[in-house]
């Protein structure tokens, strides 16, 4: 408690975020009882708002020469040839398959002069005629190890065009390397780092930025760094988790892992600012090797990009213990306020929240509610006392499960889920306590790394989501390894307990881990449990007094030496993440179980929610559509179309922007699993994605990347590009 009360006053001394400096006046966890329920930080005035500035001109939104469609991450283009009048004349233009291995690719390509730039399945970079689908070449890097953030252009890339004296790069990260091609050839640009790469110490993974001469990366692991574009040298790196002697390292009683990049980041051309989004610190679930506020994990960053000098920095959830990390790049957006336009921030999060910020000054556009949290009860745990609880812009995920949401779908499908629930904490903010499941939302979303799109000339923006309680069980992890060969306890246990326990004593679904139980229960009571049986346990007569007696010593240590106590917290693990399904594998909650959503920024209201995929035969059965969980991500176009993929029926679909109607679906060869593209060529727009499943989703994985056009032979096709 005491650290707690010196990092407040520590933020009282520094000219800090609005948030910051809000949270400095808030009272310590222990005496948050005794506190009013809700503290809200004021919304910018008017006066204190960033005027827009123009920048980007509509046109800059023809093209889409870095994934996320350019530097404002926006997904946006003014291309408007497919239209709700002749989108369901779509149909497939050309099918890429790379042939060189089947993986889960989740990058959104680029496409600059009629050529498609992308990752393969098999760890190659290419170059696609975008008209045709045709390769024009590829290239390999060098592989550095299994990582998720050794695939090549895991979420996107970017083409630099050059300065006049050197010639355009595209540029990507594979590993602990940051890559400059020549766009022509694919060939590396010998004077670019090192044989055409830059050492990268926390490898990458998302799309970075270029303003002026400085490449910005943010880091797989940690940090962002600033490279000359032109040499490879590194010009500055940001600590994402703070040094000593940086401001925000007195916010961490202790450092492990975490407050990464792995969602993405947006650029401010016109200012020279970098906004990048970070993740929850590590380990997950378990806080207690990092109490504290832990800067800047949960954070929109604002960087100056020529020296990486954090300018501001807002943060959503302090010591997040769900993982409830800001999945997504943020959004550059221009906001109406009583006529007058104002340039702000969008960044959407895993709990359904969208933090509206100034561009400039990380001020809020609306009043930032924050809700007293729950203490915790875990030995050497402590929560943070304040939490989001938004009025305003409204959510678009659920925060907090209710037995109310329990599924409807079948009785049996509801007992089932009600059996879990049991002995289920559920509720906002909910802390963990041993051995008990805490239900809760936001695991993979409301929102994921796909984030959201913007139409800039609405300020609308578009948003896929996820509606799915997960169940996580945390427990003390300290028992010593059990005896070779097994003893007759154990021999007992894995004969008659394992298979609901688990081999491992993690336990499987949400029946309780084994792990740890001598810290919770002693022989009386577990010899009782064992003879009589609980809740959804059964009596087991056949383990009578001496084969009772054997397994009780097996599972509180008492066949085996025991270690003694290490000092500081309890060592606490968890058992795996495990999504709240019924006994057929559905999502054990009322639908929508996948949505898309419209929230206009300039009011901070929902205009439409609708559900974003199927499960066929449920449809069939008389269900209304039910959503499904997503991982695709949307992009919008000035013909008034949002196009969407990722959902479990493998179809892309379009949706009219300005009422959320489905106008169009396609099926894939797998489901979707990256956003879209949308480009120009041959007098054609086309709309093409990555089909090449699995993933977060599971199932099957292909290599395929799918484009659909307008019929060529169409009456009275209008022109591309747009201009506006």
């Amino acid at each position: 408690m005491k650290f707690i009360a010196l990092a407040y006053g520590f933020l009282r001394r520094l000219d800090v975020s609005a948030l910051a400096l809000a949270l400095a006046d808030i009272t310590a966890p222990a005496t948050r009882a005794n506190d009013a329920e809700y503290h809200v930080i004021p919304a910018a005035r008017s006066e204190e708002l960033t005027p827009a500035n123009g920048w980007p001109a509509l046109d800059e939104f023809r093209t889409w020469s870095r994934s996320l469609g350019g530097p404002t991450s926006n997904r946006f283009s003014t291309l408007d040839q497919i239209t709700p009048a002749n989108v369901a004349q779509l149909e497939v233009a050309w099918t890429y398959n790379s042939k060189d291995g089947n993986a889960n690719l989740q990058a959104n390509p680029i496409v600059v002069d009629g050529v498609m730039f992308a990752p393969t399945a098999g760890h190659h970079i290419v170059a696609i005629d975008a008209l045709t689908g045709t390769e024009r070449w590829r290239f390999k890097p060098e592989k550095t190890g299994d990582r998720l953030d050794a695939l090549p252009a895991r979420r996107g890339l970017i083409h630099w065009p050059g300065n006049g004296t050197v010639g355009p790069r595209l540029i990507f990260t594979a590993g602990n390397w940051v890559y400059g091609l020549d766009p022509a050839t694919g060939s590396p640009v010998a004077g670019f780092g090192r044989e055409g790469r830059a050492a990268l110490p926390t490898g990458g993974g998302v799309t970075g930025a270029v303003w002026k001469d400085v490449l910005i990366v943010p880091g797989f692991g940690r940090d962002v760094f600033g490279y000359d574009v032109v040499t490879g040298a590194l010009r500055w790196r940001f600590h994402t988790m703070p040094q000593p002697g940086e401001f925000g390292f007195d916010t961490w009683q202790g450092q492990e892992t975490g407050a990464n990049c792995w969602g993405g980041m947006a650029l401010d051309e016109s200012r020279g600012i970098a906004f990048v989004a970070t993740g929850s610190p590590k380990p997950n679930f378990i806080g207690t090797g990092h109490l504290g506020q832990n800067l800047f994990s949960n954070c929109v960053l604002a960087l100056d990009a020529a020296t990486g000098r954090r300018v501001w920095h807002f943060q959503e959830i302090a010591h997040d213990i769900w993982d409830l990390d800001l999945p997504a790049p943020p959004n550059l957006v221009t906001v109406t306020r009583d006529g007058k336009k104002y340039d702000a921030v969008a960044q959407v999060t895993k709990i359904g929240n969208t933090l509206l910020l100034d561009r400039t000054t990380g001020k809020p556009l609306f009043p930032y509610r924050l809700r007293r949290a729950p203490d915790s009860v875990l030995p050497g745990e402590e929560t943070w006392p304040w939490q989001p609880d938004l009025e305003l812009p409204e959510p678009f995920g659920k925060q907090a499960f209710h037995r109310d949401e329990i599924t409807d779908r079948t009785p049996a499908a509801r007992a089932h889920i009600e059996a879990m629930l049991s002995r289920a904490n559920l509720g906002w903010f909910t802390p963990f306590e041993v051995a008990k499941p805490t239900v809760f939302y936001g695991v993979h979303g409301g929102a994921e790394w796909t984030g959201a799109a913007v139409d800039p000339r609405t300020a609308r923006l578009y948003v896929s989501a996820n509606h799915l309680p997960w169940a996580i069980t945390i427990f003390r992890d300290d028992d010593p390894v059990p005896l070779v060969p097994a003893t007759a306890g154990e021999e007992m246990y894995r004969q008659w307990c394992a298979g609901c326990h688990g081999a491992d004593l993690k336990g499987i679904g949400m029946v309780p881990p084994l792990r740890g139980l001598r810290h919770r229960m002693d022989e009386a009571a577990l010899l009782d449990l064992i003879a009589t049986g609980r809740g959804a346990m059964p009596p087991m007569p056949m383990l009578g007094a001496a084969p009772g007696k054997a397994v009780a010593d097996f599972l509180l240590v008492r066949d085996r030496p025991v270690p003694p106590a290490r000092p500081g917290p309890p060592k606490y693990a968890f058992g795996g993440y495990k999504k709240l399904l019924d006994h057929e594998e559905y999502p054990g909650i009322v639908p929508p179980w996948g949505t898309l959503n419209c929230l206009d920024l300039n009011t901070g209201k929902l205009l439409w929610r609708v559900p974003l995929g199927e499960y066929p035969e449920l449809t069939q059965a008389g269900l209304p559509k039910t959503g499904t969980e997503n991982f695709g991500g949307a992009i919008v176009t000035a013909g008034g179309l949002v196009f969407c993929s990722g959902t479990r029926d493998r179809k892309i679909r379009a949706f009219a922007a300005d009422s959320g109607a489905e106008l169009w679906a396609a099926e894939l060869p797998l489901h979707g699993t990256a956003p879209p593209t949308t480009y120009a060529a041959g007098g054609r727009q086309f709309v093409v994605v990555a089909a090449t499943g699995g993933g977060k989703l599971g199932g099957p994985v292909g290599d395929a990347w799918v484009a659909f056009a307008l019929p060529a032979t169409a009456a009275n096709l209008p022109a591309v590009p747009a201009r506006h």
